[in-house]
């Protein structure tokens, strides 16, 4: 009969005396050799890399993303990113960018304006299409809602050459064939729609001004 228990007592010996050498995991070769960006349409990969250098030869395993998060802050123009491992040594950055859509001017200081209103500090783009951003003067905040009117009703962004923001409160548009649109202070998506209606008219293409600062009334000049 005592021979019955002498396997499960050496299997209980092993047991107890046997530690698993997690450290030896560590030390496998998963030191990051290559990262990858993606997504990038405005930033260039190399400045990322350039931002994220100390991660070479860092453990993927161990990898602190709180460090990389840091990082990737101090780009204003990087909007959130995903992060994907890629056993056993590579990297890869997903990013989603801020679409600027604007430069503000405001006094001696400028900014990108985004499509969500951010403001970004501004710095020449060496961007791979070419896109001539109209020039905002005056309050970034009141540009957000302007845009929004805009979209929503269809309005030709990219026709716009310059806005005018007015202390009063109301918007002055220039569009690239130098139109002139003077907006009342409220409800004017009434008065785009009007000119969106007019700008094609023979009649009305030789008029530069379009002034509806009065109710119910255009003026042209």
């Amino acid at each position: 009969m005592k021979k019955l228990y002498i396997g499960p007592i050496i299997l209980l010996i092993f047991l107890t005396t046997y530690t698993p050498k997690f450290n030896s995991l560590i030390n496998l070769n998963f030191n990051i050799k290559q990262i990858i960006i993606e997504n990038n349409l405005i930033l260039k990969s190399n400045e990322i890399e350039q931002k994220l250098n100390f991660l070479y030869k860092a453990n993927l395993l161990t990898l602190n993303t709180k460090k990389i998060e840091k990082k990737l802050k101090e780009i204003t123009f990087v909007e959130s990113f995903s992060i994907k491992k890629i056993y056993p040594n590579k990297l890869k950055i997903i990013l989603t960018e801020k679409v600027p859509i604007a430069i503000l001017q405001n006094k001696k200081k400028k900014f990108y304006i985004s499509d969500k209103g951010a403001l970004i500090i501004f710095r020449d783009l060496d961007l791979d299409f070419d896109y001539d951003f109209p020039i905002v003067f005056g309050n970034g905040n009141n540009f957000k809602t302007l845009y929004k009117n805009l979209k929503k009703t269809n309005f030709p962004f990219k026709s716009i050459k310059s806005f005018y923001f007015f202390e009063s409160g109301r918007w002055d548009l220039v569009t690239r064939d130098d139109k002139i649109i003077k907006l009342p202070n409220d409800n004017y998506l009434s008065s785009l729609k009007n000119f969106m209606y007019l700008k094609n008219k023979k009649n009305f293409n030789n008029h530069k001004i379009y002034d509806y600062r009065i109710n119910d009334q255009l003026i042209l000049k």
